[in-house]
């Protein structure tokens, strides 16, 4: 195993012991961002999605309600069984799945959309983009989004300001890392296309505000892979200097969200099949 797979797998297991967490710190996902995931995969009530790495469900929900039949493939036992268990989803043609993605067998099964958010950065590359082409009909769609804090060029000074933070911890960035901003984070296009498997249709960039106070904030940074894989004496000095410096700022973080939406290729299949 290379170290990229190796850091994967051990970083990627680590949600699952924050699963309540989870569903009550991380954002939802804005109705703008789904409604565009709807139109350009063309996907209408009825339709069969494949969500990859459901988490709790934040993603689930706001399709569910829009009349998909959503399979959910989720590796984490805990958060697979939160997101079963979670009451918003009941009443709605959504079936969670323990397992990963890599490992799941579709049975068959042909799906109109293929979908990851905030999780395909989980999958290994090489399995997951000829899993996904599998799955889809002809002329189907893989759809997959990220969330990241970006910061305004005239924004709250809040991530610059904590940064002392890890550095004194040696958790710190390395030296010249660039600031995530707003409309200019990188998508995954080289990737994607790289595969030989689908080719990018739309790639748009939402970004919203989100204001958490000390505490929920706190709670956000123990979903975070990093943070909780973190050395417990560490993590504790962390939170020790963080509480601190919350005692004087106003936060503001902004979570951008980067859907990247591909199709089959240009027969409207994924090529070899």
């Amino acid at each position: 195993m290379n170290p990229a797979d190796a850091s994967r797998g051990r970083l990627g297991t680590t949600f699952d012991g924050a699963s309540d967490l989870y569903q009550r710190a991380r954002p939802e996902y804005p109705e703008a961002l789904i409604d565009h995931l709807v139109e350009v995969a063309h996907v209408k009530s009825g339709s069969r999605l494949l969500e990859v790495g459901c988490a709790t469900g934040k993603a689930t929900l706001p399709l569910a309600r829009r009349g998909f039949h959503i399979t959910c493939i989720e590796p984490g036992p805990a958060l697979a069984a939160a997101a079963a268990a979670r009451r918003n989803l009941a009443g709605f043609d959504a079936e969670v799945v323990q397992a990963r993605f890599e490992d799941w067998d579709p049975a068959g099964q042909l799906y109109d959309l293929v979908f990851a958010a905030t999780a395909w950065h989980w999958v290994n590359p090489t399995v997951g983009y000829h899993k996904a082409a599998e799955a889809l009909v002809p002329e189907g769609h893989l759809a997959i989004w990220g969330a990241t804090h970006v910061i305004p060029y005239e924004g709250d000074t809040f991530f610059v300001d904590i940064q002392p933070v890890y550095d004194e911890i040696g958790e710190g960035l390395p030296p010249g890392t660039p600031l995530p901003r707003p409309g200019e984070l990188k998508d995954q296009r080289d990737e994607i296309e790289a595969s030989g498997l689908f080719e990018v249709l739309d790639v748009t960039q939402c970004d919203w505000e989100t204001v958490y106070d000390t505490g929920g904030y706190l709670d956000l940074l123990n979903t975070f892979s990093g943070h909780i894989a973190m050395e417990e004496r560490r993590s504790g000095a962390a939170w020790g200097l963080l509480v601190r410096i919350f005692g004087v700022l106003i936060l503001r973080p902004l979570p951008a969200l980067r859907p990247a939406v591909g199709r089959g290729s240009e027969t409207g299949k994924p090529r070899g099949r």
